[in-house]
């Protein structure tokens, strides 16, 4: 099932929607290593528990494609008629979630999984508290620190995040997703990083790039991993040329259609367009032939020829940059 779709239905019935909108673009999730029993009931039960949670987010999320499609010809049933039905759907996995808690409270994997749901609804209060429960019960379960980090990265302390992310990665060392969470949220809250780590800023940067690479290394595949590692450097002053351009050049190959390809494509240009290569950022642009993407790139041709233009004329460039003052006249004088 789609993650964005998943994380859409707690968006649709949440309070608060456009926070639950932001929340959910945040929202990852990583993988229990744990070395379960087959034969164990309580597994069995659970894994069937998990199963219905995922057939009725499956389901849910087929409600909600199909009735924007029926919206956008006339038709469709109302907001408030969609979203009953999605509560009742989703009530009856919660119910059966609590039912199974209450028979086996000491199952960290269904406090796990039953926090995972909710935090798929949008509920991560709940989620969290279920989350906690089930890292006291089994302190050696990644995931359950994985996901009470991704909380603290959202609503802090964000030095928890710092804590518990590291804490999943030494407990699975294997799994990419723990290593592109804490890169990220090293990238995000520099000033928290810095204070905490005893980095100043150039620092911090190595460091969540180097987490970023990491996780490459264990998912070289995965094209949104690689293209949130080359926008990092957008953010990095002075511009790392060769490395931004190599990290793009990375992405490049992972990409799977298209689409992808030229939406790289653009990033190389606008990279080798700061860095003064007007003529290479040209070559570029003229690779990108997807016409979704024609828009940005003519925006892109002008930007090139506005920048090249000024280093062509280094006075008007500088005027630009620091336009004159007009006088004034001092205090109590007239015109």
């Amino acid at each position: 099932m789609n993650e964005l779709l998943i994380g859409l239905v707690g968006a649709l019935i949440a309070t608060n929607q456009p926070l639950a909108v932001s929340n959910l673009i945040q929202q990852k999730t990583g993988v229990s290593v744990a070395v379960v029993n087959p034969d164990d009931p309580a597994e069995k039960e659970l894994a069937r528990l998990m199963a219905g949670d995922d057939a009725a987010l499956d389901e849910v999320d087929k409600w909600i494609r199909e009735n924007s499609a029926f919206a956008a010809q006339g038709a469709g049933e109302s907001k408030e008629a969609l979203n009953r039905r999605i509560r009742a759907r989703l009530d009856s996995v919660r119910k059966d979630y609590q039912d199974f808690l209450k028979r086996y409270p000491d199952s960290a994997r269904g406090h796990l999984a039953y926090g995972t749901f909710l935090n798929d609804i949008g509920e991560e209060d709940a989620a969290v508290a279920q989350c906690e429960t089930a890292a006291q019960l089994d302190p050696r379960n990644p995931a359950a620190w994985n996901q009470i980090a991704n909380y603290c990265g959202e609503h802090g302390p964000i030095t928890n995040a710092f804590v518990d992310y590291a804490r999943a990665i030494e407990l699975d060392p294997s799994e990419p997703v723990y290593y592109r969470n804490l890169a990220t949220t090293v990238y995000l809250f520099r000033k928290d990083a810095k204070e905490f780590y005893g980095l100043d800023e150039p620092q911090v940067f190595d460091k969540s790039l180097a987490l970023y690479r990491k996780a490459m290394q264990l998912d070289p595949q995965n094209f949104l991993l690689a293209t949130d590692y080359a926008e990092s450097y957008y953010g990095i002053h002075p511009l790392r040329t060769n490395d931004a351009l190599a990290a793009w050049t990375n992405a490049l190959q992972a990409a799977h259609d298209d689409n992808e390809r030229a939406g790289v494509g653009i990033h190389l240009a606008r990279i080798k367009m700061a860095a003064g290569r007007f003529a290479e950022a040209r070559c570029q642009l003229d690779d990108v032939t997807n016409a979704a993407f024609a828009d940005a790139r003519r925006r892109l041709e002008r930007s090139i020829a506005d920048r090249e233009k000024d280093a062509t004329n280094p006075i008007a460039a500088g005027l630009a940059t620091n336009p004159p003052v007009a006088p004034t006249n001092g205090p109590g004088q007239g015109p």
